[in-house]
């Protein structure tokens, strides 16, 4: 069945998808496209049925046209909702049961600046002759911080404070000014532009580490100045019942995705960094490479997870494996692995335990890559998940964290034993989750239930 046949039947069908479409909210300048995207799909089909597609049907078209290279995010995401249409009047059992969710948000590409592949790109232009252009003060700064392998989060927030400052003190010489322009940028930072607590702390930071390490001329003790308010925040913690009405509202991978938050604890970005090779189904746990402060853990793999994340590697094999066979399937290596591995790139253990639903030439080479999930496209379906739940608490993908860490120590679990398993280096981050429980002397129970 394709838009060249002009029988009758064939007309009135597509004349229903296009009516279905202004139905469902299409703009009607787009609905052309939409067409054209199940007409390739039919075409592709080769006479078969709609209502008889299986879920292998739709994910194997899907997965080819995630490979299609110049093809923007925009235009994928289009045919995505194009087929489901189309299936869904078609009344195909496969119209419930794809993972819409992932092919749909997943295609998102890792842009330049993400963190998981910025500092591999990231690196200053030469100057004459080849040297590392250290001369100007942020170039010096940016080498200084790698140096010390400081993460990309640090060296972006470090560079733009710096800026900050140099524009403060008028693109005078940054070793010619010192503790009372510091000082004055502090205060100005905290009155005029009325940031936090935590902002003015990082830029503190920020120039501390440039006088100390970059010009090697320590600001000393820098005196009373105006500080920004701290505000006691508490964490947004869900209870039970909520998450269990959270995950119950989410399908797919971000279902899967979600549990495996709450379950172990994760940072969202070190939930989506996870490689194969790091998921140990026999011993029950999953190793955290690399998180928060460059240091490894291990978080419990919940055992009703153990089944679904099964059958979720097993469609990520198989997309491997036709990645492969197009001669595609390598992942990005950090530490300049893939030049000491080769090979690895392409080894099932190396490839992320969620990809994204279609490859992505790298911003760095234009190597054609299958990167993790982009975070956006969890943080829309928790979003969603909890709006249709009924949760009115402002739900996060790191409020799965903050729950996770309130009901271990609710559950009886010393502080230390979830303070590791958060990876927290301090146990006073870590208490800041005791502000919830009603156990023991830690708890205060109202007066007006005395009465």
């Amino acid at each position: 069945m394709t838009l060249s046949n002009h029988s009758d039947t064939v007309v009135r069908f597509w004349r229903k998808y296009r009516f279905t479409l202004t139905e469902s909210g299409v703009k009607p300048s787009a609905v052309q496209w939409y067409a054209r995207h199940a007409e390739a799909y039919v075409k592709a089909a080769d006479g078969q049925r709609l209502a008889t597609h299986s879920v292998a049907t739709v994910e194997s078209w899907l997965g080819e046209l995630g490979r299609v290279d110049g093809m923007a995010t925009w235009q994928f995401t289009q045919a995505v909702d194009a087929v489901r249409h189309l299936l869904t009047m078609a009344g195909a059992p496969a119209a419930t049961e794809v993972d819409w969710a992932f092919w749909r948000e997943g295609g998102r590409p890792l842009g330049a600046s993400h963190p998981t592949i910025a500092r591999a790109m990231s690196s200053p232009p030469p100057c004459d002759g080849g040297c590392v252009p250290q001369q100007s003060p942020g170039g010096r700064l940016v080498a200084v911080i790698r140096q010390r392998n400081y993460s990309i989060r640090s060296e972006q927030a470090y560079l733009g404070w710096l800026e900050r400052y140099l524009r403060f003190i008028g693109g005078r010489d940054p070793a010619q000014a010192g503790a009372a322009q510091v000082k004055a940028f502090l205060q100005a930072l905290a009155v005029q532009g009325q940031v936090a607590a935590n902002t003015q702390n990082q830029a503190l930071n920020a120039l501390v580490f440039f006088y100390a390490q970059v010009l090697e001329q320590p600001l000393g003790e820098l005196g009373a100045f105006a500080r920004a308010k701290r505000p006691q925040r508490l964490p947004v913690v869900l209870t039970a019942d909520e998450v269990r009405r959270l995950l119950a509202a989410l399908q797919g991978m971000p279902a899967t995705m979600a549990a495996l938050l709450y379950g172990t604890g994760m940072r969202l970005m070190e939930c989506l960094r996870v490689r194969i090779k790091d998921v140990d189904f026999a011993y029950g746990q999953i190793v955290v490479r690399d998180g928060k402060g460059q240091k490894d853990r291990v978080v419990p793999l919940p055992q009703r997870l153990i089944e679904p994340l099964r059958r979720h590697l097993d469609k990520v094999r198989s997309l491997h494996r036709d990645d492969l066979a197009l001669g595609a399937g390598a992942v990005y290596l950090p530490d300049a692995l893939a030049r000491k591995y080769p090979g690895a790139a392409r080894e099932w253990g190396w490839q992320y335990v969620f990809p994204a639903s279609r490859l992505a030439a790298d911003p760095r080479d234009g190597t054609v890559r299958r990167h993790h999930l982009h975070e956006s496209s969890l943080q829309k379906a928790v979003h969603a998940a909890a709006k249709a739940a009924g949760i009115d608490k402002p739900v996060s993908c790191h409020a799965l964290r903050h729950s996770f860490a309130t009901h271990m120590l609710e559950g009886g679990y010393d502080i230390r034993t979830v303070q590791e398993l958060l990876g927290h280096a301090d146990v006073k981050t870590t208490m800041i989750y005791t502000h919830v429980l009603n156990r023991g002397g830690l708890g205060v129970v109202s007066p007006l239930d005395r009465v």
